[in-house]
């Protein structure tokens, strides 16, 4: 049976199971069997199998992982190997990685503590990294730390996989973290890249402050996101019209998400206006679960919110600050879903032609709003898109496409393209290299249909672009180390994608 044939029949089977987490078992059993065949299934129905390998249905997977566990897909590191850590690393039977998905699964999506659980997460995001980046399976190590969870449902369920105890914190917490870091650099060298993973906000800015100087690391939550909605709102310039500076920006979420997005906004506005960063960060508010971040709350606020607390008087809704602030962007990273209420919306589409609203958290139960729900209170004006998929909706005898600003259009590319050019460290620059050549890639075909992101059908010829433009930044910022730099980095960068495609043997 050719190759063709078993995935056309795969497909068809797929398409039998009514339940998502079916699917995503049978896909999980696929990758065991036959790797080939489940990438090759992948890339050619990415549209149709994303949301299974990964927002939303992982979400789930990972809340019953310990109830569908068959066998372990990743390396477990949990606190009884403290002072061990390089030996485990040594027991991983693959000895040349290229990228490593590590999380301590204590914010998994918008679910909250999962522990040990949260392996699906780094699962999920290396099988993206071959899908659609065309990194090779056996390059990339998914790793869970488990230092216990403060999940009670957890502790008390008979099937959790993890250790039963509440998380560990503090000096044995930042030592474990050390021990690891130190291990994967002796063991894989200065190139391999460390993409942290769903880690709780107060560990998630420290740990990515802190090594940023010494590995190569990325942190997909506040730099992935954060990249892939500046692409999205560097192309919908072409409806809004105007240059970023002119337009306004509204959070509800100040957590890694928001910020995130937010610190890049303001670099990508600074160097279009030739302007210092604290001028342009005064154009974006944030909302978090106390109200609108302003200069009287400055001495209670965490330090990664700070530099967003503007003179203003105290807000405390989100309507009242839409009314205040008059944005023309709202963007949600709460992960509490229907908080852009109806007359959030409606504000949005009085004081805007065109709204832009981005409603980011995952999965789809926590989204702030559904597509359905943006478009009909706007009357169907808005222009929306949203972390987990949603399907086209008909408004007024128009067919509206609602865009997904999903980080697997950034991080698989933006992975190729620090390790074709042999990156040492992330620079915010290969951040926005990578927005920039996301957004190039949305044609007017695109903006038609009031798409701001490219169809995900031809993802792998983006990620060749987005790594290409990465790799450029690298070798012009000096960061790069393969060298000498390729002519056609667009070409290298295609021809270093694994194939899927069974080998012929004579």
């Amino acid at each position: 049976m050719t190759q063709e044939l078993q995935e056309k029949k795969l497909m068809h089977n797929l398409r039998q199971y009514t339940v998502p987490l079916q699917r995503y078992v049978a896909m999980m059993d696929l990758q065991e069997r036959n790797e080939r065949l489940f990438y090759k299934l992948l890339i050619d129905n990415v549209e149709e199998l994303l949301p299974v390998v990964y927002t939303p249905t992982v979400g789930e997977a990972c809340q019953k992982y310990g109830s569908i566990f068959r066998r372990p897909q990743g390396l477990y590191i949990s606190l009884k190997e403290k002072g061990k850590i390089l030996e485990v690393l040594k027991n991983w039977p693959e000895k040349s990685i290229q990228v490593i998905v590590v999380t301590d699964g204590e914010r998994i999506l918008g679910l909250g503590d999962l522990g040990c659980q949260g392996m699906g997460i780094p699962v999920g995001k290396l099988s993206l990294y071959t899908a659609l980046g065309g990194l090779r399976p056996s390059a990339c190590l998914p790793i869970t730390i488990d230092v216990g969870t403060n999940n009670e449902t957890l502790l008390n369920d008979e099937f959790y996989i993890g250790l039963k105890q509440k998380r560990a914190t503090g000096q044995e917490y930042a030592e474990l973290l050390e021990e690891f870091m130190c291990a994967v650099k002796q063991n894989y060298g200065e190139k391999v890249l460390v993409q942290f993973e769903d880690f709780a906000n107060h560990n998630a800015f420290d740990l990515l402050a802190k090594y940023s100087k010494t590995h190569l690391v990325f942190n997909d939550d506040i730099q992935g996101t954060a990249s892939v909605v500046l692409a999205g709102l560097v192309a919908s310039l072409k409806l809004l019209g105007g240059n970023l500076a002119d337009h306004t920006f509204l959070f509800l979420g100040a957590g890694e998400a928001g910020t995130g997005i937010a610190e890049l906004i303001a670099l990508e506005m600074s160097k279009q206006a030739k302007a210092p960063v604290e001028q342009t960060r005064k154009k974006i508010w944030l909302v978090d679960s106390k109200g609108l971040i302003v200069k009287s709350r400055q001495e209670s606020l965490q330090h990664f919110k700070k530099p967003w607390a503007h003179d203003h008087e105290p807000v405390k809704e989100l309507l009242d600050a839409v009314k205040a602030i008059k944005p023309t962007v709202l963007i949600g990273t709460s992960g509490v879903g229907k908080t852009f209420t109806k007359e959030v919306v409606e504000e949005m589409a009085s004081l805007n032609k065109k709204p832009l609203i981005l409603a980011l958290s995952n999965p789809t139960s926590q989204s702030e709003c559904t597509a359905e729900e943006a478009y009909t209170w706007s009357k169907g004006n808005a222009i929306f898109a949203s972390g987990s998929p949603f399907d086209p909706v008909q408004y007024d005898g128009k067919v509206l496409v609602p865009g997904q600003a999903n980080n697997a259009y950034i991080f698989p590319g933006f992975g190729l393209g620090l390790i074709i050019s042999g990156a040492i460290r992330v620079h915010d620059d290969l951040l926005l290299a990578a927005s920039e050549a996301l957004a190039a890639q949305v044609k007017s075909k695109h903006f038609e249909k009031g798409l701001i992101y490219p169809p995900f059908s031809n993802i792998r010829k983006i990620s060749a672009h987005i790594a290409a433009n990465v790799a450029a930044k690298a070798y012009d910022l000096g960061l790069a180390s393969r060298l000498p730099r390729p002519q056609d980095l667009v070409e290298y960068a295609g021809s270093c994608m694994y194939s899927p495609v069974y080998r012929s043997y004579r």
